[in-house]
């Protein structure tokens, strides 16, 4: 039997658009005191409208992983400096550990776990070849001075995109600038009022991450082994990764399930995110322990030594020869000093050990096995 117009079943066209109202209407059931992607606002007024399918965060998150900063992350170094070993942390994994943790307590306390994965992705773009120690030289040889969040934030207002940057939300940002901690309780510490409540959660889930993946480096470098830790560390959060993980991960959620907004009784006026008594305790004799064991002793290796010779031959090499800085970093009339900075911040630890040899032969002395040749 023949088919007429009349009897065809004509496929409708999906309204797209319906996708992201979908979504913003879920994150009304979040917590009262969560971000709220449709109440995020840009720097810039993009023209067209917005995704049919994401949400403000969302969008914020695919453009960090887009970037070519992001990428560089799987050749940066955590703590051990460009290691040959397959199985030790980089910036790249630590930053997908950040995000997962991250996660993890944004469900559990019912806040908003797309801005709490784009400010994770995005908090350690900035960071140095050759970790915090590299930070550390370029603070030092800088006049101006360094640290990895300002040049994170740098990279997605100004440098991303070949200079256009990113655009990205207030609240990605806000998360970006302030997740970085100072030595000893930060969780003492009077937080800026205006942090939201993901962004505190970013503060403690890099914290956690970076504490029990150091560990495990730590061990498979034979620097330690876990019955040299603290005995309050082991007896309060466990002696295996995914324990202490687990007893850090629910200290927060137990103690800052006021912010949830679902906690029996008035409903406090400002919630913070926080750690358990005994868990806090724990993970700050932890803390102080690494800095002590593993962090401190390593920034004195030969190895660091010429990780620091490396970074301070390349800031004033371009500095002195800023025309062969590639754009966006260089473009005449710019400030030297700061294309420097940001040229070699850029740097994995083999691209920048590759080109300090270029520079000044030997300058590593054989201390860097299995550099990769290719850039």
């Amino acid at each position: 039997m023949s088919t007429t117009p009349e009897n065809t079943k004509q496929k409708s066209e999906p309204d797209l658009a319906l996708v992201r109202q979908r979504l913003e209407q879920r994150e009304e059931l979040l917590s009262p005191f969560a971000s709220r992607s449709v109440d995020a606002v840009r720097a810039i007024s993009e023209e067209g409208d917005p995704s049919p399918v994401r949400t403000a965060f969302q969008r914020d998150r695919d453009r960090i992983i887009h970037t070519n900063s992001f990428r560089r992350l799987k050749h940066k170094t955590q703590v051990f400096l460009a290691p040959s070993g397959d199985h030790f942390v980089t910036r790249l994994t630590h930053t997908l550990e950040v995000a997962q943790i991250g996660r993890t307590i944004a469900r559990a306390l019912n806040l908003n776990e797309d801005l709490v994965e784009a400010m994770s992705y995005g908090h350690d773009l900035g960071h140095t070849p050759f970790g915090h120690l590299g930070e550390e030289t370029l603070d030092q040889v800088y006049p101006e001075g360094f640290t990895h969040s300002s040049q994170s934030l740098r990279i997605v207002e100004q440098l991303a995109r070949d200079g256009e940057g990113l655009n990205l939300t207030w609240e990605v940002r806000q998360g970006i600038i302030s997740h970085s901690k100072p030595q000893g309780d930060f969780l003492d510490v009077k937080l800026d009022e205006s942090l939201t409540l993901e962004a505190q959660i970013l503060r403690l889930a890099d914290s956690v991450a970076y504490l029990n993946h150091d560990i495990a480096d730590a061990i498979r470098a034979r620097m330690l082994k876990v019955e040299d830790l603290p005995e309050r560390v082991n007896r309060v959060l466990g002696t295996t990764h995914s324990q202490r993980i687990d007893s850090l991960v629910t200290g927060i959620v137990q103690e800052s399930w006021p912010a949830s907004g679902l906690a029996d009784g008035a409903v406090e006026e400002n919630p913070v995110i926080g750690m358990d008594p005994d868990a806090r305790e724990a993970m700050m004799e932890l803390r102080d322990y690494m800095f002590q064991n593993v962090y401190l002793p390593l920034g004195n290796t030969k190895r660091s030594e010429v990780g620091r010779d490396v970074v301070k031959l390349l800031y004033r090499y371009f500095v002195e020869n800023a025309e062969e800085i590639p754009p966006p970093y260089f473009s005449p009339g710019a400030d030297p000093g700061r294309a420097s900075v940001d040229y070699v911040a850029g740097m994995t630890d083999h691209y920048a050990i590759r080109q300090a040899e270029k520079l000044q032969p030997g300058i590593t002395q054989g201390v860097f096995q299995s550099v990769p040749l290719e850039d």
